[in-house]
């Protein structure tokens, strides 16, 4: 009883030396990158636009992770002059609507399996 009491005080002291030091586990530099993104957005995008911007990523997830990705990359670059509203957000997605759309065709192929229609007029 005593061993495993002297073994949870040892991990959780060697969590906080880590945690002190500033070691990451394995899962810590998604949560970084993802608060990074977070944190970019929040300055890019007033609380109406971030609002159907999370919208959209609960219904489309790859189509708001390319705006998201459009405009950290617009921020990085200096071309957004002051926070985006709702309706540059509704812009930004309609371009990139038209950049993703997919062209849907039919194509119809029937069988042709002892297809003999003459035989069958009488």
């Amino acid at each position: 009883m005593a061993d495993d009491e002297l073994e949870a005080i040892r991990r959780q002291r060697m969590a906080e030396l880590q945690a002190k030091h500033g070691v990451r586990t394995e899962h810590e530099p998604e949560n970084v990158e993802s608060e990074m993104r977070n944190s970019i957005l929040a300055q890019v995008l007033d609380q109406s636009a971030r609002a159907r911007l999370s919208n959209l990523a609960l219904v489309k997830p790859e189509k708001a992770n390319a705006v998201e990705n459009y405009l950290i990359q617009m921020a990085r670059f200096g071309k957004l002059g002051g926070k985006i509203t709702e309706s540059g957000l509704i812009e930004i997605l309609e371009k990139v609507s038209q950049q993703t759309e997919k062209k849907t065709t039919v194509t119809f192929n029937r069988r042709r399996v002892m297809d003999s229609d003459d035989e069958d007029d009488y």
